[in-house]
């Protein structure tokens, strides 16, 4: 996501890892015009040596930047992650096709939202 309220997402079943993360980011670069900037936390993925290749084999079109560690209030994603855990509690998910349609749903509707997240004081930063 971005100051200006572009944002993209992927939904996954099971534990993130590094695997899925770089495919993401595969994503996330492709038919980019300019260089991707993206701020992540200390999660270990984000640092696993698989990620450290590929960002290294990709510098021209991606970079990633850390966050200091026990940080999550400068982190705009986990503002995302509050708004979708509101969206979907209000909802009876009785599965996990349920569950999986209700945060997609939820996730859906945030690039009109998106932008109010970097008017945070704390997530301020990342909006330049």
């Amino acid at each position: 996501m971005n100051a200006l309220g572009h944002f993209r997402f992927m939904v996954v079943e099971g534990s993130m890892t590094a695997v899925i993360f770089r495919d993401f980011l595969r994503r996330l670069i492709t038919g980019m015009d300019r260089k991707v900037i993206l701020v992540v936390d200390g999660h270990p993925v984000h640092k696993a040596k698989l990620m450290n290749n590929f960002v290294s084999s990709k510098a021209d079109r991606l970079e990633l930047v850390f966050l200091p560690p026990y940080s999550p209030e400068l982190n705009p994603d986990e503002l995302v992650c509050s708004h979708v855990k509101r969206r979907v509690s209000r909802k009876v998910i009785q599965t996990k096709d349920e569950l999986k349609k209700a945060a997609g749903s939820a996730l859906q509707r945030l690039p009109d939202i998106v932008s109010g997240f970097f008017h945070a004081p704390t997530c301020s930063y990342a909006k330049a």
